[in-house]
């Protein structure tokens, strides 16, 4: 529980227009029963697979402070600490609304096809080295994500870092209008969602909507590489954006690359941070981590923090789960004794992600007679491209010198049926079944590497070869997943 006075009962009816009983305060904000802290308002959100007022009377017996709801919630009593209002999801953005008035920091807004959650948890680890700073928790980046984040944000601290995601045109606009960034980064605009958008164009002017919400003293913070550079430009000087910044490799940059040396867990970087000279070390390997970091001290300049001490703090960083973390699995097998590396990257996809993905599996080097092994999902949302583009992945598999690939999936099956036979592990039509064909194939000094789409499920897959791990008597034990619930 945050030590944060957050809000009062009186503070929330004020914002929302509604009607508090109780006197209570309240010290988070969740939207979800499983996760819920002692101290947190909790809020009965509506969607389309739950009701979060099913779930009051459970987060009021894990120590909710109050419950936020439309309807009276089944099995709480008359005297339970309530704020009663005509909407609960309009009561978040309400809440969101005024936590973002009363903020007095500096706000940071990231975006971008692939590569945010990264840039979002490196940026605050770069502002935390000098100031209080809040950020968005996990990827909690949507139309209920966003004002959660804004809602929870301590009015004192000096720096906020949020995350704005999208799969659709037009979603993004009013999240910028809701947390008006100061400074605003687009990492990258590739072909994501394509299912949703006729061409990669329309995902740039889609990315373009952070700039909706900012001020024209606020600072734009571009990929200076990326073709759509131009497009991107022109949203941002037509929204008014008083200052336009780039990072990148090319020479014209205002955060440019000078030299890095790439390593199988780590990098070490060379850049020009508009004029200042840095070298650092990052822990987290891959060269998209490097351009990236480069977006991230140049918000700590647009946000008038020092670079240098930013970029000390980068060498801390280490990769997400989900997104890069990597374990060491030991096996006890009597005739497999030894133990092997997995790298997660199972959260999810797209064709910019894997590549990038594959490079990093492409620097680490397998122990003895280890092998580099790609385990692969679908990559969702691609839309009449996504055959092409799965097969795409040819190239840099065998750039990678991966030695076996197993795939589940429709759309990996065309890409298995392209590989050499030689790469072929296995295939299985789901990460369910091909689970097990993986867990009973690895072999110590294998380096296994596994990424898909969310909806792929590739979870299920890190889950059993996790499982083998012998190091702390888990052998053969899959971890349960909890049942879903409000704001899952």
């Amino acid at each position: 529980m945050s030590q944060d006075l957050l809000w009062t009962a009186q503070d929330a009816a004020a914002a929302t227009g509604g009607t508090p009983i109780g006197d209570w305060t309240a010290h988070g904000v969740s939207i979800d029963s499983r996760t819920v802290q002692r101290g947190d308002l909790f809020i009965a959100l509506v969607g389309p697979n739950f009701d979060g007022h099913e779930f009051a009377a459970d987060a009021l017996r894990k120590g909710a402070a109050a419950i936020v709801a439309h309807r009276p919630p089944a099995g709480v009593g008359p005297d339970a600490p309530l704020l009663v209002v005509d909407d609960t999801t309009e009561a978040l953005n309400d809440l969101g609304t005024l936590g973002r008035l009363r903020f007095r920091g500096r706000v940071a807004a990231i975006t971008g096809s692939v590569g945010k959650t990264s840039t979002k948890e490196a940026l605050k680890v770069a502002l935390a080295a000098q100031a209080p700073t809040f950020a968005t928790a996990g990827n909690l980046n949507n139309h209920w994500g966003v004002p959660l984040s804004l809602a929870r944000m301590p009015a004192e601290h000096a720096y906020a870092v949020l995350e704005l995601g999208m799969n659709h045109a037009g979603e993004i606009a009013p999240l910028s209008r809701l947390c008006k960034p100061d400074v605003a980064i687009v990492t990258t605009v590739e072909a994501a969602h394509l299912e949703n958008f006729a061409t990669v164009e329309a995902i740039a002017d889609a990315k373009a909507e952070i700039f909706a919400g900012m001020n024209p003293g606020g600072t734009a913070i571009l990929p200076r590489n990326s073709p759509h550079l131009p497009r991107l430009v022109a949203h941002a000087r037509t929204a008014g954006i008083g200052q336009i910044w780039s990072f990148g490799e090319h020479v014209d940059a205002d955060a440019r690359l000078v030299d890095c040396s790439l390593h199988a867990t780590c990098s070490a970087v060379s850049a020009v941070i508009r004029g200042e000279a840095v070298q650092y070390s990052l822990s987290a390997p891959g060269s998209h981590w490097v351009l990236n970091s480069l977006s991230v001290l140049l918000a700590v300049k647009a946000l008038g923090g020092d670079v240098g001490a930013a970029a000390r703090a980068l060498s801390t960083i280490q990769p997400l789960k989900g997104r890069g973390s990597r374990s060491r699995i030991r096996l006890g097998r009597p005739s497999k004794a030894g133990a092997f590396t997995l790298i997660d990257e199972c959260y999810n996809a797209s064709p910019t992600s894997v590549a990038a993905s594959l490079s990093v599996l492409a620097k680490a080097d397998p122990d003895g007679d280890g092998r580099r092994i790609a385990v692969l999902g679908d990559m969702l949302e691609l839309g009449e491209r996504a055959g092409t583009l799965h097969v795409g992945l040819k190239q840099p598999l065998v750039g990678a010198d991966v030695d076996a690939v197993f795939a589940c999936g429709p759309h990996m099956a065309k890409l298995f049926d392209a590989l050499p036979p030689a790469m072929r592990g296995a295939y299985a039509a789901d990460s369910a079944a091909l689970a097990p064909m993986v867990a009973a194939t690895v072999r110590p000094g294998d380096v296994v590497m596994v990424k898909g789409s969310l909806g792929s499920r590739m979870a299920l897959v890190v889950d059993a070869l996790q499982a083998l791990d012998s190091g702390d008597g888990g052998a053969g034990r899959v971890p349960r997943r909890r049942r879903a619930a409000n704001g899952d």
